[in-house]
């Protein structure tokens, strides 16, 4: 069960972002036709289209099936349009791990040879049942981005010195949201922090953060479970003791349970901010929207260290 977290996928709409399209839910809608010469990519997910996108340039036309705020990847309902979209496909982009579990339906039924698959859980040797936010990971996130520049290479070698530039620009541009994570390391390391979903994890151990909220509790939430009891208890006396300096939440997380554990946080003095599982806004950056939040996080733990 996924709980009363996201409102239906037949409510996302078509939204031209970044160089890409975003189709899901659309009620027959599909991409516009494809450019002559222009490879013709689907990622799953806004933020690795966002990060092929970039990579592939003028030479790529991308399409992003979920982007909505509102649109749970573990639950969406492909359409015609869809279908249609990876079938067409040169390259697809999945998250893998059981995120996006309708996109290996969807390649299933594909009959098209030449196409490659990026499948980011396999790129990492993760599997289903492992943390999927592999996207707040910079180590991965770098790793995906090498990859793509070599796919896309191997699809297209006539561009190749294209996709090597635009790949070495990205780095360049990734640089400045992960130099902010290196710099919380080191005036933050060691603190504690909670989070209510395990999204957080893989920020907080490069950041060098220590997070103590309960595994179980956070692996619930983010599973759309009931955490085990003993867990909700551990994780409200670490609030009532105000041993986290902050509090992260899943913004496209609203349950009865979150929001009581935000209140608890809150009414502690304990900092919350909020973090989310797609780029938002939907036109900007990936690198954008990660630095965005960093600085939130960061600006939390300031002002929690100078008793604010």
């Amino acid at each position: 069960m996924r709980k009363n977290r996201f409102i239906s996928a037949a409510a996302v709409i078509i939204l031209i972002v970044a160089g890409g399209f975003c189709v899901s839910g659309c009620g027959g809608s599909s991409k516009a036709p494809a450019t002559p010469g222009v490879l013709q990519i689907v990622a799953a997910e806004n933020f690795w289209g966002s990060l092929v996108s970039q990579v592939g340039g003028e030479h790529v036309e991308v399409v992003y099936i979920v982007s909505d705020p509102n649109a749970d990847p573990h639950e969406f309902a492909s359409t015609a349009a869809t279908a249609r979209a990876f079938a067409s496909a040169d390259y697809v982009i999945l998250n893998g791990a059981g995120y996006d579990s309708w996109g290996d339906k969807l390649l299933s039924a594909s009959v098209n040879p030449h196409q490659k698959v990026l499948k980011v859980a396999d790129l990492l040797g993760k599997k289903a049942g492992d943390n999927p936010h592999f996207w707040y990971s910079p180590v991965y996130v770098n790793q995906v981005v090498e990859k793509m520049r070599d796919d896309l290479t191997a699809l297209d070698p006539k561009n190749a010195a294209d996709y090597r530039q635009q790949y070495q620009a990205l780095l360049s541009s990734l640089a400045q949201y992960q130099n902010r994570i290196t710099s919380i390391g080191k005036q933050f390391r060691g603190t504690k922090v909670a989070a209510t979903e395990d999204i957080f994890s893989y920020l907080a151990e490069a950041a060098d953060l220590d997070l103590i909220s309960p595994p179980s509790f956070m692996q619930a939430v983010a599973e759309g479970d009931d955490p085990p009891p003993q867990s909700l208890v551990e994780f409200q006396n670490q609030l009532k003791n105000k041993e986290p300096a902050v509090l992260v939440y899943n913004q496209q997380t609203v349950t009865p349970l979150t929001e009581g554990i935000k209140k608890l946080a809150a009414d502690e003095g304990i900092p919350v901010i909020g973090i989310t599982e797609t780029i938002q806004p939907p036109d900007a950056s990936f690198q954008e929207w990660m630095d965005a939040q960093l600085i939130l996080l960061e600006n939390a733990l300031n002002a929690k260290a100078l008793g604010k």
